[in-house]
């Protein structure tokens, strides 16, 4: 990674990363692309529009240097080699041909809580809904509310949210964690299976929810969501298992699977 500060912004020189593969691929639902192909969107409630430049980098917009180093470096996981991840990757025939697909993917690290009641939302759901259900949530709030602020919420006065069966998810989940019951911190440390049984302790959150809290709010990168493609990868080409290069990075595997496989569905096994 490399950066300069200029009028505009950050301007950012970085390899392995594609706004589009990273930001519109179902791992977060606060960004919107916008017809000259940026992105406006929000971290812990700090906006950010992001562009590429016609030299290939790519221009933070209006962000100061600390802002960058504090929030934005970290978030893109700008200090991982995507690079060397995806040479290792490519000791398997499929994961290569993903990675060469897709290969700009990064996995953002985003907020437990954020990831937690934006996954319970996801279920059953396709996109366009899901970032309407959350729109209006944040717009009741003026940002994206904490537990704590959803404790006292019911199911009747969710209602606006039309989310349906989740509402009672969004407060259970809401009230454990603000409570304390399941801390997302002290999970966070836990070993994965511990991890994942506590987060599974939440009404509405099954192993596929877990992992994806796991891996995309507290980047545990073994973290490995099963949804109905990467079943169909799995049944199709690993039936064994993960192969041994993806050890410890499983999370981060399946994105370019995922990613490669749903805009090549020829590829499976469909006998």
């Amino acid at each position: 990674m490399d950066y300069k500060k200029t009028k505009e912004g950050i301007l950012l020189f970085q390899q392995d990363f594609d706004l589009s593969e990273t930001l519109d691929c179902g791992q977060a639902f606060r960004w919107t692309e916008n017809a000259d192909g940026s992105f406006e969107g929000y971290f812990l409630n700090n906006f950010l529009k992001i562009s590429k430049t016609e030299e290939d980098c790519f221009l933070l917009h209006n962000v100061q240097e600390g802002e960058f180093l504090d929030i934005w470096k970290d978030y893109f996981d700008l200090d991982t080699d995507y690079s060397e991840l995806k040479n290792r990757f490519s000791e398997d025939e499929t994961l290569s041909a993903a990675c060469r697909f897709a290969p700009g993917i990064r996995l953002l690290r985003q907020d437990a809580w954020e990831t937690l009641c934006s996954f319970i939302i996801s279920q059953n759901n396709n996109i366009p809904r899901i970032k309407g259900i959350i729109s209006r949530l944040c717009e009741k709030y003026c940002g994206f509310p904490g537990c704590e602020d959803l404790a006292d919420e019911t199911v009747e006065s969710l209602s606006y949210l039309r989310s349906g069966f989740r509402a009672k998810y969004i407060v259970d989940a809401a009230q454990k964690t603000s409570s304390g019951q399941a801390d997302l911190d002290t999970i966070k440390k836990l070993p994965y299976e511990e991890a994942k049984k506590a987060l599974m302790t939440i009404k509405g959150v099954g192993p596929k929810v877990a992992d994806c809290v796991l891996l995309f709010g507290m980047h545990r990168t073994e973290a490995y969501p099963v949804d109905v493609w990467i079943k169909r990868v799995m049944e199709s080409f690993y039936p064994d298992g993960m192969p041994e290069c993806t050890r410890g990075y499983e999370g981060i595997a399946q994105q370019y699977l995922f990613h490669y496989i749903r805009n090549n569905p020829e590829l499976l096994d469909t006998e």
